[in-house]
């Protein structure tokens, strides 16, 4: 993973995992890898995936049982809530960058529309 200097790489990873989790490449329930396993993969810090973990735990994106380690939530409302925030999240940096060149929300539908049906 490319990591972006202007985020902390812990915002970044946990926003990694939420997206495979909405996107359904973890599943509910699912056990998410060790603290170590995690650093391994993302070439971080062991201390930066437990704040990753101390985060979405936090958010109750995910949940631990001691000795047996971090688990994504079975709970489907947290999972759905988790989904349309980050479309909130996705279409306003969207729309942010549309009044940027000055182009008014009804053509950004347009466009929208257009460049959605090439892709």
């Amino acid at each position: 993973m490319e990591y972006n200097t202007a985020i902390p790489i812990y915002l970044q990873v946990m926003t990694s995992i939420k997206r495979d989790i909405v996107t359904g490449r973890i599943q509910p329930g699912e056990k998410l890898p060790s603290v170590r396993d995690l650093a391994v993969q993302y070439s971080i810090n062991p201390n930066t995936v437990s704040r990753v973990y101390r985060e979405l735990e936090m958010e109750k994106v995910c949940f631990t049982r001691r000795g047996m380690g971090t688990f994504v939530t079975e709970d489907a409302e947290i999972v759905s809530q988790l989904r349309e925030t980050m479309a909130q999240d996705l279409v306003g940096q969207f729309l942010e960058g549309i009044r940027g060149l000055g182009i008014p929300e009804s053509e950004a539908a347009r466009l929208l529309e257009k460049y959605g049906q090439q892709m």
